[in-house]
């Protein structure tokens, strides 16, 4: 018996139900309850025992509780739904227009939505559904390009227990974890911050490598003082929800790292004021006069730099690459984005748009959240 409870919710509806059934020898197979706006829809599927008829105690059950009851008959083999995907959609709001694009690409590609959860209303709106279907990578493929012109963002990842293990959080930081680029603080301070910015451009262009660039930009810090470099640094903005993200990663037990092509004197203060395990970033050579050189020491955090460190924190944490989450924005972070399990971009350049997994545009980090199937009553305030 497929049995349907449905009315106002109060305390006692589950517990009366379960008694009725026990008290008639009955079986339970399966069960599922969602409540909204104090609303409750409970569903079960019931094993009847041979000669009892049920009909008159759930009725009675239903005058008690004062809800609706309804039921019908069904295949005793429970029946089994393939593997399938999860969509996050979110936004400032999510139209009724938006779901439909969704739904019907869903049908359209064969497949059924089977569950649709509510994840948070503000700061934006938030939604997980569930789609199950024979051809998982169709589905994918189609809800992502009917997504494209859509004005809230759309997040497919596959279905079972990795999404709830526990995973690493590797982010890039410049226009990601702030809102700023500090090479472009300190040449602010040096009185040289249209130069750097027209390095930056050649470097975009494709004139030059990451390199090549960061040797050209850190040049013109040369003679900066330590005071200079603390008034850039005070000067750095976090972006909105950073410090929820970064909190509620830490309460739920997640491993985080940032990877930057940035400076060590900005990234160790962000690992130690937000908690983060792991912090990379280029090394300043200072002189013996206390002033920048103009020089990087060791090695360049560049682009196949940030792939590696993401598969060697990973491998130091003993998570797998495919538990592994990579957040960035720009040309930089693409190698590190292909090598984690889930590639988002954050705010990001078309082209990082078009290779990763999926995309993240308003302006909130912690909204990341929600891609990880977070509910916005269990994101954690950084005083908690």
């Amino acid at each position: 018996m497929l049995l349907r409870v449905s009315g106002p919710d109060q305390p006692g509806i589950l517990a009366g139900l379960m008694d009725h059934l026990a008290r008639a020898g009955a079986g339970v197979d399966d069960i599922e309850q969602i409540t909204i706006r104090g609303m409750l829809n409970l569903t079960l599927v019931v094993r009847v025992p041979a000669g009892k008829d049920l009909l008159r105690d759930l009725l009675l059950f239903g005058w008690e509780a004062k809800v609706d009851v309804d039921f019908e008959m069904v295949d005793a083999v429970p029946t089994t739904r393939p593997r399938g995907l999860v969509v996050t959609v979110l936004g400032a709001e999510v139209t009724p227009a938006e779901m439909s694009t969704l739904a019907t690409t869903v049908a359209q590609a064969g497949g059924n939505v089977v569950r649709i959860v509510r994840l948070a209303r503000r700061p934006v709106m938030a939604y997980e559904f569930v789609v199950a279907g024979d051809d998982p990578t169709k589905l994918r493929d189609s809800l992502l390009a009917a997504a494209q012109p859509m004005a809230c963002d759309v997040a497919v990842h596959r279905e079972g227990l990795g999404r709830r293990a526990t995973r690493l959080i590797v982010m890039d930081v410049d226009s990601t974890l702030i809102q700023d680029e500090v090479i472009e603080l300190l040449a602010a301070e040096a009185g040289h911050l249209e130069e750097v910015r027209a390095i930056t451009e050649r470097a975009m262009a494709g004139e030059l490598d990451f390199a090549e660039s960061l040797e050209a930009r850190v040049g013109l810090l040369a003679g900066l003082d330590r005071a200079s470099v603390r008034r850039a640094r005070a000067a750095m903005r976090l972006t909105p929800g950073a410090e929820l993200f970064t909190s509620t990663l830490r309460r739920l037990g997640y491993r985080s790292a940032i990877v930057s092509g940035g400076f060590t004197e900005f990234t160790d203060q962000l690992r130690d004021n937000l908690g983060i395990d792991h912090a990379y970033a280029n090394r300043l050579e200072w002189g013996e006069d206390g002033r920048l050189t103009g020089r990087v020491l060791g090695q360049v955090v560049d682009r196949q730099a940030k792939a590696d460190l993401l598969r060697q924190v990973a491998a130091a944490e003993g998570v797998p690459l495919d538990q592994v989450v990579a957040v960035g924005d720009g040309a930089n972070d693409l190698d590190m984005l292909n090598a984690a399990g889930l590639g988002i971009a954050f705010n990001a350049k078309p082209v990082v748009n078009d290779a990763a997994d999926t995309t993240v545009t308003v302006p909130y980090l912690d909204a990341i959240l929600f891609v990880l199937g977070v509910r916005a009553e269990d994101i954690v305030s950084p005083d908690a």
